[in-house]
């Protein structure tokens, strides 16, 4: 094992001697490819996606062989990685995605970098050139722990087949604890044939790595002071909480406090929409209601967020009065882009549960927040400037039309997997998340492509659940030829195309900022490709639907069809746009709900 050098995300990790295995060890002689497969049977892997190549093929013998890993063979090796993703956050294990070297591991970097963004566990293995040929620009060869150093927690190049079991091992415990985030191990070829003991279990060796899990006591009894004491409080919610898996305790602390909620996009459902305390998403897109709490507030306590720009808008004219608690398990997140006030290195569970304690200890002692004339303002702000929009006046079918009825068809129950663009911002503002995780989307990095081969993975984890791509025809035509997979592999997603013909946000920042000049913008999709014909060519069903009054009927022929993939194309209004926005590079202050139009943050009439 050859460790990198530590960047901004990744943790000091050491060798050191072996502490000894906990339990009776078994030991075996095998190949490395034996080892691995064993190494992941061990670890609790039920599934793999990815593809085979010359220096990973050792690996694909032995997992024809397995009886507890079911490989499935994607079309891309992206599509393998944004499965892999989207299965981790579905069933919240690890995510494993595999690969060869050179191009099939470069292919690979575009999901990691996503799940690093959005703190997504995963562990890529790919293959690499043999050992002797490291550093030779060998055929197929690239330095994809180099490549991926900024963008993995941790990544390993193992020399050794002895220390394949251990690495497997310590891989999955990096990419799971403290922060989650995707780890990379690479394998040279000759590693993977030549033999080994394997022994298992394995003892970690990771003397360095060490998260922090429990907050300061001290941190939380000033935290609950000022959320006490504060008049204009707002509890800023990330996808932290979510990964905390501590909606019930985000729930407990607000009505407790009686503080309103704002939920990110990676946070949607973690207090449910229809909560009366939940003022919805903040940001570039969010609600107005949302946006202004969290511009007048004059405390914010942050809980998993990264104070993202999208969120922020200028950094310098955000919520301008408020102290800040910011509470996050990456110390490297703390006042990173925001000063904190208090600082909480924690889980966000923990904090949560602690805080929790600390508010009612001071409400015990006579120390509770009069929020009336907040809620007040906040009422006024929701009610006046409630999240619509305008019916095309050429009879055309409206996206947001379109897709909130996806919404209230298929219910609360049911998972959604979005792409990157307007459809990605109006699934989060027009279909109610009830529940943790109910949202899926590529948040930090923004990646078009992420949802049919998300979708994948998602279904792949929690087969019993309907799964909805939402996506654009931009997005879709990066990545559909996982649709091919979903179809071999009996992954039944339901993928409702919004099209536009257009690259949707593009075409609405051209429209804004650009005097309409639609310079490389429109994709003809209309015509090219017939999406219908497409999804039935890799053996999918194929719907459209080009009107309000059909929406719904299709929408229900979509859901009735459940042994394979259905692909729904909604032929939508090419100029609607996506309201309220923030432009780029501008205040929050600055919001916009139409194009010449922008709320009044003053008025409480």
């Amino acid at each position: 094992m050859i460790p990198g050098p530590v960047t901004r995300r990744q943790h000091a990790i050491t060798e050191s001697e072996p502490s000894g295995a906990q339990g009776l060890a078994m030991t075996e002689r095998m190949t490395g490819a034996q080892a691995l497969v064993r190494a992941l049977e061990q670890v609790g892997v039920d599934t793999v996606f990815g593809i085979p190549g010359g220096t990973i093929l050792p690996a694909y013998d032995p997992l024809f062989d397995s009886q507890r890993v079911r490989h499935i063979l994607v079309r891309h090796e992206q599509g393998a990685g944004h499965a892999a993703e989207g299965y981790a956050q579905a069933t919240g294990k690890v995510g494993v995605c595999m690969a060869t070297s050179g191009p099939g591991a470069t292919n690979l970097v575009t999901p990691i970098a996503d799940a690093y963004m959005d703190s997504v566990p995963i562990v890529a293995i790919t293959g690499q050139v043999t050992s002797g040929a490291i550093g030779t620009d060998a055929f197929q060869e690239a330095d994809i722990g180099g490549i991926t150093m900024p963008i993995t927690k941790h990544n390993f190049l193992v020399t050794d087949p002895a220390d394949i079991g251990r690495t497997i091992a310590e891989a999955f415990h990096i990419a799971s604890t403290g922060r989650p985030g995707p780890v990379l191990v690479d394998i040279p070829k000759d590693v993977l044939q030549n033999e080994v003991d394997f022994v298992w279990p394995q003892p970690m060796q990771l003397p360095g790595y060490r998260p922090a899990i429990r907050p300061h006591a001290k941190q939380i009894r000033e935290a609950a002071r000022l959320l006490t004491s504060a008049k204009r409080p707002v509890l800023y919610v990330g996808g932290g909480v979510i990964k905390a898996r501590a909606a019930d305790e985000l729930r407990a602390l607000a009505e407790l406090t009686g503080a309103p909620v704002v939920t990110t996009l990676m946070a949607k459902g973690a207090l449910p929409d229809s909560h009366p305390l939940h003022m919805g998403m903040p940001g570039m897109h969010g609600s107005v209601g949302a946006v202004g709490a969290l511009q007048q507030a004059d405390l914010l306590v942050t809980l998993g967020a990264r104070f993202d720009d999208r969120v922020t808008g200028r950094l310098d004219t955000f919520a301008p009065d408020a102290k800040v608690v910011h509470a996050d398990i990456d110390p490297a997140e703390i006042s990173k882009n925001r000063h904190a006030d208090v600082p909480i290195v924690g889980d966000c569970r923990d904090v949560l549960t602690d805080l929790i304690t600390a508010v009612r200890n001071e409400h015990a002692a006579g120390r509770k927040g009069d929020h009336e004339d907040w809620w007040r303002q906040l009422s006024v702000w929701r009610e006046t400037y409630p999240l619509g929009y305008e019916t095309p006046a050429d009879g055309s079918l409206s996206p947001q039309y379109a897709i909130q009825r996806i919404g209230r068809i298929a219910g609360p129950d049911a998972l959604y997997v979005a792409g990157v663009g307007q459809h990605q911002m109006w699934a989060a503002q027009f279909i109610g998340y009830e529940r943790p995780g109910a949202f899926i989307n590529s948040g930090g990095l923004g990646t078009m492509g992420f949802a049919v081969p998300a979708a994948m993975g998602v279904k792949q984890g929690r087969p019993d659940t309907t799964v909805w791509a939402i996506d654009g025809d931009g997005c879709f035509q990066m990545t559909n030829q996982e649709l091919a997979t979903c179809a071999i592999e009996g992954i039944p997603i339901k993928v409702a195309v919004i099209n536009n013909g257009n690259l949707g946000m593009i075409r609405q920042w051209q429209t804004l900022f650009y005097n309409e000049r639609y310079s490389n913008s429109d994709l003809q999709s209309r015509r090219i490709p017939d999406f219908v014909r497409l999804a039935e060519a890799y053996g999918c069903v194929g719907l459209r639907c080009d009107n309000a009054a059909d929406v719904d009927a299709t929408i229900n022929k979509a859901m009735e069809i459940n042994d394979v993939p259905v692909v729904v194309d909604f032929i939508v209004h090419q100029d609607a746009m996506v309201w309220p926005m923030v432009a780029a590079g501008t205040s929050n202050d600055d919001i916009k709900i139409a194009r010449d139009l922008a709320p009044d943050w003053g008025s409480d009439d």
